[in-house]
């Protein structure tokens, strides 16, 4: 007996695969930007090692398809004799890309502030700690947040992929429904609805942010 799906039972389904899309980003987020921190503060440093540290971990994690590095996390670790769920994989992998380029966003944007800034805080007597976070990060926050949000949409979009390792977030619902109800168009239309719901408002923040930052820089 075939259960009939009704467009209903279809769009509820979505919508709670949706959620685990929406928290997928939202630990990515997070977990890259606790990760991305320390990066940005080794890059800072001034000794040479911590900097070539750096570089060969976002040039490995931006390098490299994150198709590629979600099938490590999963497989490669279960190589290793150790059970992972796919959330935890797809969690880690996530997290892992995320912070390699959002340590390259911040501390471009703290790059991007005059040597002067520095130099002043020097002047004040101020030291490395003191001068980076009453002076230097609002700066660089101002420049770095749109880009930021802006990359919050990659991430997004970057959760589809989960669906290879059996992550069941928005895509691989939508590949399940429809090899239940042979009806591609509906439900793909209705996937990629999901997505542009999610990824169309932080886009457009991100385009507002650029645009007040720049209005502000100009004055």
């Amino acid at each position: 007996m075939m259960t009939t799906f009704t467009d209903w039972d279809i769009l509820r389904n979505l919508l709670l695969a949706a959620r685990w899309t929406v928290l997928l980003s939202l630990t990515a987020f997070i977990g890259g930007t606790l990760v991305a921190i320390p990066l940005v503060m080794a890059r800072l440093s001034k000794r040479a090692w911590p900097h070539w540290l750096v570089r060969g971990y976002t040039e490995l994690f931006q390098g490299t398809p994150l198709l590629m590095q979600l099938f490590l996390a999963f497989f490669g670790v279960a190589l290793l004799g150790i059970d992972v769920s796919p959330w935890t994989a797809a969690s880690l992998a996530l997290t892992l890309y995320t912070s390699a380029f959002l340590m390259d966003i911040w501390h471009g944007s703290i790059r991007a502030l005059p040597k002067g800034q520095w130099e002043a805080c020097r002047c004040l007597g101020l030291d490395f700690g003191q001068s980076l976070f009453r002076v230097i990060l609002p700066q660089a926050l101002r420049i770095g947040i749109a880009p930021t949000v802006g990359f919050a949409v990659q991430v997004v979009k970057g959760t589809a992929l989960a669906s290879i390792i059996g992550f069941v977030e928005l895509t691989k619902a939508g590949t399940i429904l429809n090899n239940v109800t042979y009806e591609p168009f509906k439900v793909f239309g209705l996937v990629a609805l999901g997505y542009f719901l999610m990824c169309y408002p932080l886009s457009r923040y991100s385009q507002y942010l650029e645009k007040k930052f720049n209005a502000a820089h100009h004055h």
